[in-house]
């Protein structure tokens, strides 16, 4: 993967080192290291430099991204990809449901991971695997990668930082909720359970999930939900703790009745572009299988 990313320097930013700029555009210590190792990894002027060397106003700090690597344990796969969005350092997909993001023991060959290596690899590009917001092999919907090193590195820190705005729809069993609320809950692992989570007072992790009720209708509720965190699960156990578990859900609620999956769909990202800082929101409207529930 190559790409080049070209600074123009301002005032603001005069008598900066080029360490400190990156480090404001939030490049990590490792992308420094590894911009280091390159001859033309960083050119002030179009001469390469140190991390050390200050910038003054109207200089020009190029960027020279190389990564030759592949993911190694991920095969290429000919399966679809629905790509909402695609630049130089980034990709917007929308997941289908029955399609886990990585590969696993179970599913080697039918993820989203392997069906982007085979985009990649067909346009001879190399290319490793960043996915930013990870989704459960049947929540369907809207999802970031990021394709080089220095994007991913920033996209983790706004994630990190609560600075991705994500909104999930989702239809639980039940109506009658108070119209809006706050579930703050701390999530654990349940004992015996590889997978299982739980809510935790004890021992969890700080877990925060905001909800809205759009609609109720045969019995359930469709809301959206707001994440303020990003633990395992977190919608499905939160859901569950209030006496609204989702429909379909295989491990909290395993009534497919309604749908054959958990009834979870990531509808909207908003967040600003880790190179340019262009406002960006990618919206996906209500999947075929929820939106007959509602019927």
């Amino acid at each position: 993967m190559k790409r080049t990313i070209i600074y123009h320097i301002n005032a603001e930013e005069d008598g900066l080192t080029i360490g400190q700029f990156l480090k404001r555009k939030k490049y990590s210590g490792q992308n420094l290291t590894q911009l280091k190792k390159r001859e033309q990894g960083i050119l002030l002027n179009s001469k390469p430099a140190y991390v050390i060397h200050k910038l003054a106003e109207g200089d020009t700090l190029t960027i020279n991204i190389l990564e030759e690597e592949i993911s190694e344990k991920i095969p290429p796969v000919p399966l679809p990809v629905h790509i909402v969005y695609e630049d130089e350092d980034l990709m917007v997909l929308d997941k289908p449901a029955d399609m886990p993001i990585h590969p696993s023991m179970k599913n080697y060959e039918n993820s989203l991971a392997n069906g982007l290596a085979w985009y990649f690899a067909s346009q001879n590009i190399p290319f490793v695997f960043r996915c930013i917001n990870r989704l459960d092999r049947d929540t369907t919907g809207l999802t970031i990668i990021a394709k080089h090193m220095v994007s991913g590195g920033i996209l983790s820190v706004m994630a990190a930082r609560r600075e991705i705005s994500r909104e999930y729809l989702a239809i639980v069993s039940g109506t009658g909720m108070p119209p809006e609320g706050t579930v703050d809950a701390p999530l654990g692992r349940k004992p015996g359970s590889a997978i299982e989570r739980m809510v935790d007072f004890e021992h969890g992790e700080r877990a925060v999930t905001h909800y809205r009720v759009l609609q109720e209708k045969n019995g359930c509720s469709l809301i959206s939900l707001h994440l303020e965190t990003g633990r395992t699960h977190q919608i499905r156990v939160h859901m569950k703790y209030l006496g609204y578990p989702l429909i379909g859900d295989f491990l909290y609620y395993p009534d497919k009745t309604l749908i054959s999956r958990q009834a979870l769909h990531s509808c909207r990202l908003e967040f600003s572009h880790p190179i340019t800082g262009q406002p960006m929101v990618f919206t996906s409207p209500l999947p075929e299988d929820m939106q007959q529930v509602l019927r």
